[in-house]
């Protein structure tokens, strides 16, 4: 495959983006993510849409003068939009005039205000103050009404967010969580690398998901540099989202069978996992297949046993069937914190988030790097409740098996070229993958010597976040962990 650009640009004024974006998305556009970039001149943003019916991609770019740095909100046209400028705003310090809600969302009340972290001028360790209370949570008030905090630091080994409840009783009124305490600075850490050296930082934007970023990054990087790809090399790719896919889901079947105080269920789950991660490091060297995806090409030491494949997953059918026979995980499970298909639709909710509502999307299929042929299934569910969300992990793990036996007998033998390609061209790509918890999308930026001077990464956490609170109305606060579970958004993926 030629990693050719199927990417249509479009200079857009900042007095036309409002017709040129609504005209889209009434087209079936849907919005992957908003990058910004500081050139010489001044500032783009380069607004990328993508449609699931013909895989069409559009990048709408915006010239945004340094000496105003604004741009008109679009927040009223797409609630994605509006979370992608206050987070433009707070990283470089361009307004979105008219935003219906202009607080901070990347930086904290102990950030300066004028510091903004991607500017080239910026310093790099500004005088941070202290932060007393800053963030502007809605008072609920009434009669029974009362606030539960929560985090940010919370037992073992759950990266830090804060939650914050309104309840009634132990009903939840409203729900809201404040993330970015992770934050990094990690695309900035893409800048001025060679692409070969930068997988390391990708495999690493969120470690549950190692293939699924690097090969995002991958798949744009060789869009940029007009790379070509094998078919060999591509179904070693697939290989390996598809291991990774069902490692990710037995953990979550396990636990949130565990978050009812099924523990017995989560044990054996684990064990079954654990032979996942050491067949994964059979197949690659390593338990969370880090190093398999290359620029130009694929990687592994041997290709699984695709026998005991179907074993792991004929194991977790079996696992599921029992954790279900159980009375009290079915009452805990069913109609348990609903997340209906408007709202998911509405909220440009992905991955098995959506699915389980009802929505039918996958990038496999809408967005296929190679065609998975009959393997493939897109597995949907309709309820959109906790049980839904189970289910459609243990349904998907099945298909990731199916899809595994299929993709070693194609590669009949072979490993991957182990073709490692240095680009040296300027270009721009982009990258779309269905990784395991959703559509992960990554856009990079060429130098002349192919070195990246800019690369905007999107996990799927960032759209998915925004439902939670919307299942969670309504629900019992000691169903929030099981429901937290259910969604298992990454801190780390969001916050970059």
């Amino acid at each position: 495959m030629t990693a050719m650009s199927r990417t249509e640009r479009i200079t857009v004024t900042e007095q036309g983006i409002p017709d040129v974006f609504s005209s889209h998305l009434a087209d079936g556009f849907r919005l992957r993510m908003v990058a910004c970039h500081e050139d010489e001149s001044g500032f783009r943003l380069v607004y990328v849409l993508l449609r699931s019916s013909d895989d069409r991609r559009v990048e709408l770019v915006l010239p945004v003068s340094r000496d105003e740095p604004r741009i008109p909100s679009l927040a009223r046209l797409d609630y994605a939009v509006s979370r992608f400028e206050r987070e433009v705003r707070d990283l470089y310090g361009i307004t979105p005039v008219d935003h219906p809600l202009p607080r901070r969302i990347v930086r904290h009340g102990h950030w300066p205000e004028d510091w903004h972290p991607m500017l080239r001028t910026t310093e790099p360790r500004p005088a941070f103050s202290e932060d007393f209370g800053s963030f502007p949570f809605l008072s609920v008030e009434g009669d029974g009404v009362y606030e539960i905090p929560v985090g940010p630091i919370h037992a073992g080994l759950i990266e830090p967010g804060h939650f914050r409840f309104s309840v009634v009783g132990e009903t939840i009124l409203r729900f809201k969580a404040r993330l970015w305490f992770v934050h990094r600075g990690l695309e900035q850490l893409f800048e001025g690398r060679r692409p070969g050296d930068a997988l390391e930082i990708a495999e690493r934007v969120s470690g549950d998901t190692a293939v699924g970023h690097a090969l995002a990054f991958a798949m744009a990087v060789e869009e940029a540099a007009a790379i070509d790809v094998s078919q060999e090399d591509l179904l070693v790719r697939a290989l390996l989202l598809e291991l990774e896919r069902m490692h990710n889901h037995i953990a979550d079947i396990g636990a949130m069978a565990n978050d009812v105080g099924y523990g017995l269920m989560n044990a054996h789950a684990l064990r079954i996992r654990e032979r996942m991660l050491r067949m994964n490091e059979q197949v690659t060297g390593h338990r969370l297949l880090r190093g398999g995806v290359l620029i130009g090409g694929s990687r592994v030491l041997d290709l699984p046993d695709t026998k005991a494949v179907a074993a792991l997953a004929q194991e977790v059918a079996e696992l599921a069937e029992l954790t279900l026979s159980n009375a009290t995980v079915r009452d805990r499970f069913g109609g348990t914190s609903v997340l209906d298909l408007e709202s998911a639709r509405r909220l440009d909710a992905l991955g098995y988030v959506a699915r389980a509502s009802g929505r039918d999307i996958d990038a496999r299929r809408d967005h296929p790097f190679i065609d998975l042929g009959d393997a493939l299934e897109v597995v949907v569910e309709s309820a959109g409740d906790v049980m839904s969300r189970y289910l459609l992990r243990v349904r998907e793990t099945v298909v990731s098996s199916r899809i595994i036996a299929d993709v070693v007998r194609r590669l009949d033998g072979h490993t991957g070229s182990g073709q490692a390609v240095q680009p040296a061209r300027a270009g721009a790509g982009l990258g779309f993958v269905e990784g395991w918890r959703g559509l992960i999308s990554h856009r990079v930026e060429l130098a002349a010597d192919g070195r990246l001077t800019r690369t905007k990464i999107v996990d799927p956490s960032f759209f998915n976040w925004t439902a939670l609170p919307v299942a969670l109305a309504d629900t019992i606060v000691p169903d929030f962990p099981l429901t937290n579970k259910s969604f298992n958004q990454s801190y780390a993926g969001n916050d970059l």
